[in-house]
């Protein structure tokens, strides 16, 4: 944007650009351009000169938006003598344009609404408004609008108004809840058959609903539940109604959330939702879904809010059994979609049930469940005409996953063995079709590792309502896990693609029973090598294959040599990314159980198909100057390294030195070539982390020329991970004399590019993995060799550094930044009787002196101004340690810090006060323990978000 304030008909057309210009980048300018002016101080001039103007709906758009994103985000540019004129210009605009458009005096509403939250002079806005504008049925709209908005925006992130002035705000907003719900009310009235302002109202109680600041005892007696109710009732109500007095209805069910303070209101909702049940049939059959779904909604918002009651006094008052039945209707709409609505509702149940551990209560609710188990089973199915293998990335194979997750959470009230016997009678004594048989096996997949193999009977208990039929089970007639396994893997290969693909899967969950029952192990594999070889079942295949390797190992070990072949004809096996990586971490597993003298030679053999293919890349790069990506290759080689773990007893030599040794070469020529790319470079260290993992001090020869390498690429292309595997060396030689100056030296190789990357402008910001890789590597400098860091000159640039990062905003940066400060210090509090105690408590005392205040200050303005509350336990936890090293200079820097704090908003409300700021100063420095340090943080830093 050019200097100076730009005229409105620059402005203007630069909208006009942003909506209409038939040019990408024509629009791409005009959005940057006016982007630079909402951030401008002339933004407020200009967009309330536009709202005048009232050209057209772009530019008052534009105009309105600007304005409530100014307030938002930049209240403090106007000084407080302003603030009365814009309220009465806001006011003025959302009148004149009110019938413009509705995104237009949304956006204004809320304009409004932030300057209320923020202006502490307005005092009793709900009131001046009403006031103002209850007598003028044309301004009815708007009004409502505002008084919609207004408490959404309370708990609004965009808005830094501190825990006092949201607490005013609160007490004052219920103050004048039943003068709102009074207006309402009469709107309702004065409606008529008006839906749009029927809408609006539901839309309005619902916002105070959420707030939590209607009276619950006033609004069980007001008119207003029986108009939503009725409206819910009625056939002929429009969707858009339906909708917005379905959410209204949901919010004040999640209201009442405490029941027992809340009693009348929740009887009259507990009655009013029950009533439902027959328009929601009514809905079924006119094939509504919007409002079935509307309706389902309601009812497991219903079972949510009456959790407790029905758990503590099932079929008893508003423990009324009839709420499940309602959920259960719903399970039995043939649409998916409805029944999924209610599965947090029965994840919660199984979980209170599984805390309270009582059988009479567990026999209460089960019937409820196996009914929710065989319409779950039979949503699961696909269509009859489907062909090939079931999708699991589309919305149905996802809702399929949430089904498996949801049979897992509750199957204990069922019984694992009992449901899965239950569903494999089904399958042996009737002739399901293809689609019933698949999805049977697929439930059968689900509970699979749930079911105790020691007991292969059920339980003795009856089942009153079985999952697919009616019957009673009894021990002696019951099928084992073993006859299932048998039968499985019998399928003859006619079978529709989908029943072999789910029984692939089936037979990889079953893999404990393998174990068990070792003689399976022959059968089961020749039934997945014919599986792996087909294209549509060989990820599934591969998938099966790593389980049973997982779990099979040592039964496994006797198979290394087809494992191998599986490995070296890998690429002829139409196999994802994921399943053949799978397939080497199996053999890899496998391969850590053969005698030790053996291993070198089969790690070698299971490497040599990655090398060559690498080697042969790199030749081709040499002589046609082509690039090719060696990823796959080197990830491949990652999982063998990360997976071959073969115990070696001290003094022995590790039996996967030499071969890593032999293949350090090609790594180191793959990084060299591919230096500039940092996929393929990150790829190269995470190959090289888990070689030098996978044989330990075993590495040191690669030790040196590795750490060259590292350092010589890294002036030039400075890539983080580099600094990740700095962490990894240093980690497994830190404590080696003879390494520590040199991986010193590489700290400091390290550090200077690093630091100028982040000296740039935003350069944290913008470099947050290099940052959370730096801090990674002096973490581990500290854990492993703290004196040779903290007497090193690199240190006060890393603390400085260090001090800087702390207001980073990035969850993994930040929790390193921490990480390496609380680990810091605390090398000065721990005396873990090392000689070199006394030195490490000299030197972090010398780097306190220096920085000591700084840190303090740094850090509790980021709490308060920078960092989401998940990063505080880590900053309590830097705060801990700095008060155990030194608790009265700790005392002094904290009370120096909490005096710089802004003790007032721009908007004139108070942030902070003396009482508040001294309070959590006494309870920091005399918390005995680090969880009582994050607690006073977690309600001080409220004071200002």
């Amino acid at each position: 944007m050019e200097r100076g304030k730009p005229n409105l008909t620059l402005v203007y057309q630069a909208v006009q650009a942003l909506y209409h210009d038939p040019d990408p980048s024509g629009k791409e300018r005009a959005s940057v351009w006016l982007g630079e002016l909402q951030r401008s101080m002339y933004a407020w001039e200009i967009s309330d000169q536009l709202l005048q103007l009232k050209q057209d709906v772009e530019s008052c758009y534009f105009a309105a938006q600007t304005m409530k994103m100014k307030i938002q985000t930049s209240f403090y540019e106007l000084p407080p003598e302003t603030h009365n004129a814009l309220r009465e210009s806001l006011l003025t605009h959302i009148q004149n344009l009110k019938d413009l458009s509705p995104i237009i005096v949304t956006q204004l509403a809320l304009a409004i609404a932030d300057l209320a939250l923020q202006m502490a002079s307005w005092k009793g806005c709900v009131h001046t408004l009403i006031e103002k504008y209850n007598n003028d049925i044309s301004s009815m709209p708007f009004l409502i609008e505002i008084l919609t908005v207004l408490p959404e925006e309370v708990h609004s992130r965009s808005l830094r108004i501190g825990a006092n002035r949201r607490t005013e705000i609160i007490e004052d907003l219920a103050y004048y809840s039943s003068t709102v719900v009074t207006l309402l009310t009469s709107c309702v009235e004065k409606a008529g058959s008006d839906e749009k302002m029927l809408i609006k109202v539901f839309r309005c109680l619902g916002s105070w609903f959420n707030l939590g600041v209607l009276d619950s005892n006033f609004m069980a007696s007001n008119q207003l539940l029986m108009v939503l109710f009725q409206v819910l009732q009625r056939d002929e109500t429009s969707t858009n109604l339906h909708e917005a007095a379905s959410d209204c209805v949901c919010s004040s069910l999640y209201a009442i959330e405490n029941v027992e303070s809340n009693m009348g209101l929740a009887l009259q909702l507990f009655q009013g939702v029950l009533t439902l049940e027959t328009a929601y049939h009514m809905a079924v059959a006119r094939e509504d879904l919007d409002k079935v779904l509307n309706y389902c909604r309601i009812f497991t918002e219903l079972c949510e809010t009456f959790l407790e009651t029905t758990v503590r006094s099932p079929g008893q008052g508003m423990g009324d059994l009839r709420t499940l039945e309602l959920l259960l209707i719903c399970a039995g709409h043939p649409q998916y979609e409805v029944v999924e609505i209610s599965f947090n509702f029965w994840y919660r149940l199984g979980e209170h049930l599984y805390k309270i551990n009582d059988a009479a209560l567990h026999n209460i609710f089960r019937p409820y469940i196996q009914r929710l188990l065989h319409c779950l089973a039979r949503h699961c199915q696909l269509d009859p005409d489907h062909d090939g293998i079931p999708e699991d990335t589309d919305d149905f194979g996802e809702f399929r996953m949430r089904v498996s997750d949801l049979v897992k959470d509750v199957i204990f009230l069922v019984g694992s063995m009992e449901c899965f016997s239950q569903l494999y009678s089904t399958l042996k004594e009737g002739n399901p079709s293809w689609e019933v048989t698949e999805a049977v096996l697929f439930i059968m997949a689900a509970i699979a590792k749930s079911v105790d193999p020691s007991n292969p009977g059920c339980s003795m208990s009856h089942v009153e309502v079985s999952l697919i039929k009616p019957c009673v089970f009894f021990r002696e007639n019951n099928p084992t896990l073993s006859e299932v396994l048998q039968q499985v893997v019998l399928l003859p290969e006619t079978v529709h693609m989908a029943v072999r693909y789910t029984s692939i899967e089936l037979v990889g969950e079953m893999s404990e029973v393998v174990d068990r029952n070792p003689r399976f192990l022959d059968p089961v594999l020749n039934y997945l090598m014919k599986g792996l070889r087909e294209k549509s079942l060989a990820s599934a295949a591969a998938k099966a294959i790593h389980n049973i390797c997982s779990v099979c190992r040592d039964h496994m070990a006797q198979h290394f040599q087809g494992l191998l072949d599986i490995a070296r004809a890998l690429d002829s096996f139409v196999l994802s990314t994921e399943a053949a990586v799978g397939l080497l971490k199996g053999t890899a597993l496998v391969l850590a159980r053969l005698p030790l003298e053996k291993i070198a030679e089969c790690l070698s053999d299971l490497c040599a198909v990655q090398v060559i293919a690498l080697k042969k890349l790199l030749a081709e790069e040499s002589t046609n100057g082509k690039s090719a990506d060696p990823t796959v290759w080197l990830d491949r080689l990652a999982v063998i390294f990360r997976h071959t773990n073969p115990i070696v007893e001290n003094g022995q030599t590790h039996p996967c030195q030499k071969v890593i040794q032999e293949i350090w070469p090609v790594l180191s020529e793959t990084l060299n070539t591919h230096q500039a790319d940092n996929r393929i470079v990150e790829r190269c260290c995470r190959c090289l982390r888990f070689a030098v993992r996978c044989v330990g001090k075993g590495s040191a020869s690669l030790l040196q020329p590795l750490v060259t390498q590292m350092v010589s690429v890294y002036q030039v292309y400075p890539h983080s991970c580099f600094l990740y595997l700095g962490s990894i060396l240093v980690d497994e030689y830190g404590m080696e004399e003879g390494c520590r100056q040199g991986l010193l030296d590489m700290l400091q190789a390290l550090c200077m590019p690093t630091f100028q990357l982040l000296e740039q402008q935003n350069g944290l910001r913008n470099h947050p993995d290099t940052v959370d890789d730096l801090f990674r590597l002096a973490t581990r400098f500290v854990q492993r060799s703290p004196v040779t860091l903290l007497s090193s000159s690199i240190i006060v640039h890393i603390i400085q550094c260090a001090i800087a990062a702390t207001s980073l905003d990035h969850r993994d940066a930040n929790c390193s930044v921490m990480k390496f400060v609380r680990d810091l210090v605390h090398t000065g509090v721990a005396n873990d009787h090392e000689e070199d105690f006394e030195v490490r408590k000299q030197l972090i005392g010398q780097a306190m002196e220096q920085h000591g205040q700084q840190l303090i200050t740094q850090l509790m303005h980021s709490c308060c101004f920078c960092l989401p509350p998940y990063t505080l336990p880590d900053v309590a936890e830097v705060l801990w340690e700095v008060m155990v090293f030194d608790r009265a200079t700790f005392c002094r820097w904290l009370e120096n810090a909490l005096k710089g704090l802004p003790k007032e908003t721009s908007g004139g409300a108070v942030t902070v006060t003396h009482k508040q700021l001294t309070d959590f100063h006494k309870q920091v420095t005399s918390a005995e323990e680090c969880k009582q340090v994050c607690w006073a943080i977690r309600e001080f830093t409220r004071l200002f978000r």
